[in-house]
């Protein structure tokens, strides 16, 4: 059997690895056009900050050492231009000499990646960069360093985006500028989470411009002039990071089946409409677990977990990809960000009945040093309280929370499922109640009508409502260093003794700082006959602090 793969890095090196390892006798061939084949292109962003300081860290395997151990013919510096599917070849050329020549295989496999997105190439400025291989990352730090450049603008705020605006204000003293066309940045959050983001950003000194795409960018003489639909700024250097298109031109050249906006088709197998061509990573779309709408999701765990399906299904070992929840985590200076499943948005556009949760627990128990609070949003169906996605912040622990709502999601899990959830407790690690547990019983509660949650978006678009009163349960020095306007403010230890201060013909939306004393209040009113209803998130989540 030949196999030949079109690409390295995670889809394409990883089918080539599992290949050998289930076939020692198979004939394997990568083509890859750049100069590695299996780089850490998830840390790009961190050598351009120092962080990573040796180039050669980066790389995952040589063509050198990958030949040596799995006995795989790699050619660099070479790129499939031709797949000629009658005849079951391909043709190639070779980067450095120009010649081409061809090459049958018995299964092709199509890693080709994605390209990232300029809508500036015709500026041709050495000024403007993108972002997406070891040579990209080497040449943006060489011209930092060797112009001394003090103003780095970023277009587009993704988690690259994000991750190159910290990785640059830590080095060179640079001045960064995001400008993202959104209304917050890291598009599979929520706007309410993205605040968190927001803040530390601004508190960190780079400069967050929303709502403001870019029309043009005249390169004049040592400065770049980027001018938005709102206003004009000026930068030394910009760096794009409006995300990639997936590569498939091969695939449409082949008269393989390709979605309308891109991203070639592929079945459960990964198998293309050519049962003897299979595609994968960056180049295709995959299910979403959750809505099961095909998506793009460009991360490299997928392309990984598909790469041993491809590998399988040509060697005979029918293996099924079921597809993927998007998880994923970013660090952004001192804090952590973990997302997985689905946003609100997705919620609406997909008709799902859902309601969400904002609770702060902190990282382990409070008594032992250094228990920091994490803020998590979890988006449940509203009858079942089956999980269908989260968002965690916070410096401590976000990574395992995450984790273990990933699994949740991925196994249908409800909220009752998570109450009984049996988690590691020692008190640096955890509470013995952990996050995820008390998450559990947030959801089950409401679900049950123990109470009723509102969000603070909810309470600020109440217009000034006779009926509604806010009610602070907070402590004196609490309320002391800010309140919520207009609120009436009752200590929950002092609530019992001042019921009679309350109107029974009101509703009362109640908060603490962070949801659980409020609870305790909501429970203490409501079994004395008032309606209330219980603001998630607390104070806390309101100030985004």
């Amino acid at each position: 059997m030949k196999v030949i793969i079109v690409g390295g890095v995670a889809g394409g090196a990883t089918t080539a690895a599992r290949l050998r390892r289930l076939n020692e006798k198979a004939e394997i061939i990568l083509i890859e056009r750049g100069n590695f084949i299996s780089f850490a292109n998830c840390g790009l962003p961190y050598y351009i900050g120092d962080v990573i300081k040796n180039k050669k860290d980066l790389l995952v395997q040589t063509p050198e050492k990958f030949n040596k151990r799995f006995n795989i013919d790699v050619r660099i510096k070479q790129e499939v231009t031709k797949i000629d599917r009658k005849e079951k070849c391909i043709v190639i050329k070779n980067l450095e000499t120009n010649e081409e020549y061809k090459e049958s295989y018995d299964k092709l496999v199509l890693s080709p990646g994605a390209n990232p997105i300029n809508p500036f190439k015709d500026l041709n400025s050495e000024k403007i960069k993108t972002l997406r291989n070891v040579e990209d990352s080497v040449e943006i730090k060489d011209y930092i360093i060797k112009n001394n450049i003090k103003n780095v603008a970023i277009i587009g705020g993704g988690y690259i985006g994000v991750e190159v605006a910290e990785n640059l204000s830590n080095f060179n003293d640079v001045k960064v500028t995001i400008i993202e066309k959104a209304s917050h940045l890291i598009a599979p959050l929520d706007e309410d989470m993205a605040r968190f983001v927001h803040k530390l950003l601004e508190k960190k000194g780079i400069n967050i411009i929303l709502n403001n795409g870019v029309k043009e960018i005249i390169n004049k003489d040592d400065k770049l002039n980027i001018i938005l639909e709102n206003e004009k700024i000026d930068s030394e250097y910009i760096i794009l990071c409006l995300g990639v298109r997936p590569e498939d031109k091969l695939a449409v050249d082949a008269e393989l089946k390709v979605y309308p906006k891109g991203g070639i088709e592929v079945d459960d197998h990964m198998r293309t409409n050519d049962e003897d061509i299979y595609a994968l990573g960056d180049a295709v779309k995959i299910k979403n677990c959750v809505t099961e709408d095909m998506s793009y999701i460009s991360l490299a765990g997928p392309a990984n977990k598909q790469a041993r399906v491809v590998a399988n299904n040509i060697c005979g070992k029918e293996t099924s990809y079921d597809g993927s929840i998007g998880s994923s985590i970013l660090k952004i200076f001192d804090y952590n960000l973990g997302i997985t499943g689905i946003n609100e948005a997705t919620c609406k556009n997909s008709n799902i009945q859902y309601k969400t949760i904002i609770l702060s627990p902190f990282s382990h128990a409070t008594y032992y040093p250094g228990a920091n609070m994490l803020t998590i949003k979890a988006i449940y169906e509203q009858k079942t309280g089956k999980i269908l996605g989260a968002q965690v912040w916070g410096k401590e622990g976000v990574d395992k929370v995450t984790d273990i709502l990933a699994t949740a999601i991925i196994m249908k899990m409800t909220a009752y499922d998570l109450e009984k959830l049996d988690l590691c407790y020692a008190p640096p690690f955890s509470s013995a109640k952990s996050p995820v547990n008390l998450l559990g019983n947030s959801i089950v509660n409401e679900i049950e009508g123990l109470v009723e949650t509102v969000t603070w978006e909810d309470v600020e678009n109440l217009n000034n409502n006779n009926n509604i009163s806010i009610l602070d349960a907070r402590t004196d020095a609490e309320y002391e260093e800010g309140a919520f306007k207009g609120c009436i403010h009752i200590p929950l230890d002092d609530l019992r003794g001042n019921l009679d201060k309350l109107d029974k013909t009101k509703t009362y939306l109640v908060y603490c700082k962070t949801g659980l004393r409020s609870y305790i209040a909501c429970r203490i009113l409501s079994q004395n006959g008032f309606k209330v209803q219980n603001i998630t998130g607390g104070y806390h989540y309101y100030k985004k602090d």
